[in-house]
């Protein structure tokens, strides 16, 4: 990982896993139909290799897919959760940074919600060694719709204590003999206020907060939402950026 700081607050995650599995969104269908599009490939029957899988949301939608799944995730905590939530999933416990696995294990390598946590000068060569000639990179992230009125108010009411990812990364892969595509998928859940408010504070910057802080923005956040939303009931918007990644000189599967 990228650094010390950035390590530790990745592997904060380890203290809220149980949280974690319950109140993160899934992932829509049309993020994977976009991911076999542009990968070139089902999932279907691919060897799939999805790395700091967390609690295991994207391992268990890909398995769903049809994808032979292998599961990498560092944290304790979240291993821990995934192995009590898909107890017939392989789970290794390892890096993005370096990758315990063979030259030419993987048809499909995934970083859901995770790439942020690498260090790209180790884990662009780390994939592309681990990839197979015809195999394909994916990388997205869920992020927050601020086009939607009251997510955009939310956003500035946190911004201070806050910091959003990137939808995109095509131009770390820039030196690599490699081709990159992209696709955003919108969608949203219907959710209550208060499940809205343990996604939030699942979040890394929450979780290192000192408590008190954080619990102070967090009933400031809920006060807002529930004069916003008095049924306690709201849909939560996003857009979920796709970044597919392939080497050159790989073709389309028939």
């Amino acid at each position: 990982m990228a650094s010390h700081a950035n390590r530790a607050r990745a592997l904060s995650f380890d203290t809220v896993a149980t949280q974690y599995a319950a109140a993160r969104p899934d992932y829509p269908p049309a993020l994977f139909a976009a991911l076999e599009e542009l990968a070139g490939h089902t999932l279907a029957g691919a060897d799939v290799l999805d790395c700091g899988a967390g609690t295991g949301i994207a391992t268990r939608l890909l398995r769903e897919r049809g994808a032979r799944v292998v599961a990498l995730e560092p944290g304790a905590g979240m291993a821990a959760e995934l192995r009590r939530a898909q107890p017939e999933i392989r789970l290794v416990r390892g890096e993005g940074d370096r990758l315990p696995f063979a030259a030419g294990s993987f048809d499909v390598i995934t970083y859901a919600q995770a790439w942020h946590w690498t260090d790209p000068a180790r884990s662009v060569p780390e994939a592309l060694r681990v990839l197979r000639p015809h195999g394909a990179l994916a990388l997205w992230w869920n992020q927050a719709d601020i086009r939607v009125p009251w997510v955009a108010a939310e956003e500035d009411r946190l911004a201070p204590f806050t910091r959003g990812f990137p939808t995109t990364v095509a131009e770390l892969f820039t030196p690599y003999p490699v081709r990159v595509a992209t696709r955003e998928v919108t969608w949203s859940r219907r959710i209550t206020v208060e499940e809205h408010i343990r996604n939030l504070s699942t979040h890394s910057h929450f979780v290192v907060m000192e408590p008190v802080e954080r619990d102070g923005l967090l009933d400031a956040n809920r006060a807002a939402l529930t004069r916003l939303f008095p049924d306690g009931r709201l849909d939560e918007p996003y857009r979920c950026g796709l970044t597919v990644v392939r080497p050159n000189g790989s073709r389309r599967s028939r």
